[in-house]
C-alpha cells in the first residue's frame, strides 16, 4: 500500500500545478480583456463626443436664426432708413426708382452698431439699387431678389460676408459644388421690409 500511495503522490501534484497555472493564465486573461476593453470604450467615446461637439458647431447657425424666427415673444427691433431715390439703369428711357426701407433685425445692440456704419451701409443698398432696372424692380421675383441682395450687403461694411445661394442645374454642377459647404455666418438683418416704392 505503500509503494502504490508513493506512486499516486507524484501524480497528483501536477495535477493540482496545472490547474493552478490554468486559473492564473485565465485570471490574468480575463483582467486583460477588461482592461482593453475599457480603453476603447473611452476612446470610442470621446470620439463620439468630439463628432457631437462638430455638429453642434456647424447646425449651431441655423439653430440661432431658427431660434430668432420661432420665439413669438420676442420684440422685433426695427432700423428705418431714409428714403432712396435712383436713377434706375434703364438704357432706352430714363427711369427712378424711390424706396423706403426698414431693416428688421436681432436685437438692439446691433440696431444701434449698425448707425455707426450707415454711410457705408446707404452706399451699398444705392449701389445695388443704380444697377437694377424697372422690370426687374416691377416683378416681385425682383424685388424679392433685391430684398435678399439688401440684406447681403447691409451686413458687409460690420465685417460680416455672406455668400449669394449658388444655383444648381442637375447634372451640369461639378462634383466639387456638390459637396456641402461650411455652413454660412448667422446674418443679423432678419428681414428687409419696404415701406415704400415707387417706380417712375
Amino acid at each position: 500500500m505503500s509503494a502504490a500511495a508513493a506512486a499516486e503522490a507524484p501524480d497528483a501534484a501536477p495535477k493540482k500545478g496545472k490547474k493552478k497555472l490554468v486559473l492564473i493564465i485565465a485570471a490574468v486573461l480575463v483582467v486583460l480583456g477588461l482592461a482593453g476593453g475599457g480603453a476603447l470604450f473611452f476612446v470610442m467615446k470621446q470620439q463620439a463626443a468630439a463628432l457631437a461637439e462638430e455638429d453642434e458647431d456647424a447646425a449651431d447657425a441655423p439653430r440661432a436664426k431658427a431660434a430668432a424666427k420661432v420665439d413669438p415673444k420676442a420684440v422685433p427691433t426695427f432700423l428705418p432708413l431714409d428714403p432712396f431715390v435712383v436713377n434706375l439703369a434703364d438704357r432706352d428711357t430714363d427711369r427712378y426708382a424711390q424706396v423706403g426701407i426698414t431693416l428688421r433685425v436681432d436685437d438692439a445692440a446691433f440696431a444701434e452698431r449698425m448707425k455707426a456704419f450707415m454711410p457705408a451701409i446707404r452706399n451699398n443698398i444705392l449701389m445695388i439699387l443704380a444697377h437694377k432696372t424697372s422690370d426687374q424692380l416691377l416683378a416681385r421675383e425682383g424685388k424679392e431678389q433685391l430684398a435678399a441682395e439688401i440684406a447681403r450687403e447691409a451686413v458687409r461694411p460690420l465685417g460680416i460676408e455672406i455668400d449669394p445661394p449658388e444655383v444648381q442645374e442637375g447634372d451640369d454642377v461639378p462634383d466639387q459644388k456638390r459637396r456641402r459647404k461650411p455652413a454660412a455666418p448667422h446674418n443679423p438683418v432678419q428681414q428687409v421690409l419696404f415701406s415704400n416704392f415707387i417706380v417712375q
